[in-house]
């Protein structure tokens, strides 16, 4: 198996090309899932204030023996912490959680439009990243309205923005703003739901041309349209399975079948950052 590349950011850093969600992976049996990750190869681990695991990460990363430097580390800031005072000290809680000195990728989770406070967000963000305590910044779930307003008050881009991006919302006008602007593309729930993508029939019949499974065939989809994706699994099989995509490469009509599914409404939840809100 093929190690992970690394992409390079807008500001000179590097990420890995393929991460690993901790959604709902909690406790003793979530450390030893991120650690079984690790050990099986991913180096970029997303976490969120909101999940409530940042300690369960820290907890994985003591029982591996990679270094601190060869992981990248992300967290986000939850909604209810938007203000500037309060999104520096909760940079400074995710550290503690994590027992870490820094974050490789700190987002902010949700723009949270109707509080009109998430460029005072941004601005802590900047800060942080100034003294240290974050290496990138990004964003999550923000709209090309949202991040063109980060640019006009504070001329600073994000470096990442994490969106909602799979077969059946694919994102295309969001990419294309990003990478018109330099900002890399990242992918929550890459791949769905796991029931809805595998019994796709399209995308079966793509995995048997290919002799992958249907998760590496959309996982490779994301690869190829430039996106970094971060499948969750507590599985150590599905995470080798799900990082092991770098034999292959899909033909440009398969590309295009798999673009063909997205659909208008295809977001999983009723989450349009336009309006909803997270705290």
């Amino acid at each position: 198996m093929s190690a992970i590349p690394y992409i390079q950011l807008n500001d000179g850093n590097d990420i890995p090309a393929v991460g690993f969600g901790t959604v709902m992976l909690n406790g003793n049996p979530g450390a030893g899932a991120v650690a079984s990750a690790i050990r099986n190869g991913y180096r970029l681990i997303d976490t969120a204030y909101n999940y409530e695991n940042e300690g369960t990460v820290g907890e994985a990363l003591t029982r591996t023996s990679v270094p601190r430097e060869e992981l990248f580390i992300t967290s986000k800031l939850p909604g209810r912490y938007h203000s500037y005072d309060k999104a520096l000290v909760t940079i400074q809680e995710s550290l503690y959680r994590a027992g870490l000195d820094y974050y490789d990728l700190y987002l902010i989770h949700w723009p949270n439009p109707s509080q009109d406070t998430y460029v005072e967000a941004w601005q802590a963000l900047i800060d942080a990243q100034k003294w240290g305590l974050i290496r990138s910044i990004g964003v999550s779930n923000f709209l090309p309205e949202h991040l063109d307003r980060l640019k006009q008050e504070t001329g600073v881009l994000p470096a990442v923005n994490q969106v909602e991006l799979h077969p059946f919302f694919n994102q295309q006008e969001q990419r294309k703003y990003h990478d018109d602007n330099g900002i890399i593309t990242e992918s929550w729930s890459p791949l769905h739901q796991a029931g809805g993508i595998n019994e796709n029939k399209t995308l079966q019949g793509i995995a048997g041309k290919y002799g992958k499974t249907v998760a590496q065939v959309v996982l490779r989809w994301h690869l190829q349209i430039g996106a970094v994706p971060i499948p969750r699994s507590s599985s150590p099989d599905r995470q080798l399975e799900n990082i092991n995509l770098f034999d292959f490469t899909l033909e440009e009509e398969d590309m295009q079948t798999i673009n063909s599914l997205t659909q208008d409404d295809g977001r999983i939840f009723d989450g349009d950052p336009a309006v909803y809100e997270e705290f």
